[in-house]
């Protein structure tokens, strides 16, 4: 996959992104707009991997580090281009990232009702902790 370039995202790009996760992501979040994904960028310009094959964006994946968790999120490919090695270029970018960092184990936020994205994931070596449950708590 030759043509594929895995690249951070800009400051700039959060439109992009924003219209990219529309048609390749899964559910949405209340951090889905302009300033979120522009607030991300500057807080840490290496968390927002994309990838693009020709000019197009076809993939992306958040790659978080707070000095003490790997958080990974919004592993998207557009549905055209699925099946073709773009999600692991895009962990295998994740991956190098954190161990850069020191981190020791990635966490994926994963819907519960998309079990695409779960065969995913388990088969980039990731597995379900059911003993977990998310907490959540909008400040907004």
């Amino acid at each position: 996959m030759t043509d594929l370039r895995i690249r951070n995202a800009a400051p700039d790009e959060a439109e992009a992104v924003l219209g990219f996760w529309k048609k390749a992501a899964e559910g949405t979040s209340i951090t889905d707009d302009a300033d979120g994904v522009t607030r991300l960028i500057a807080r840490d310009p290496e968390a927002l991997i994309l990838a693009e094959r020709d000019g197009v964006l076809v993939g992306s994946v958040i790659a978080g580090y707070d000095g003490w968790r790997c958080s990974l999120y919004r592993l998207a490919v557009l549905p055209s281009h699925r099946r073709r090695g773009i999600s692991a270029a895009l962990l295998a970018a994740a991956e190098k990232r954190f161990a850069a960092v020191g981190g020791r184990r990635g966490d994926a936020m994963v819907l519960e009702a998309n079990e695409r994205a779960q065969r995913a994931w388990e088969s980039a070596g990731y597995l379900r902790e059911d003993h977990w449950r998310r907490w959540v708590k909008p400040f907004a």
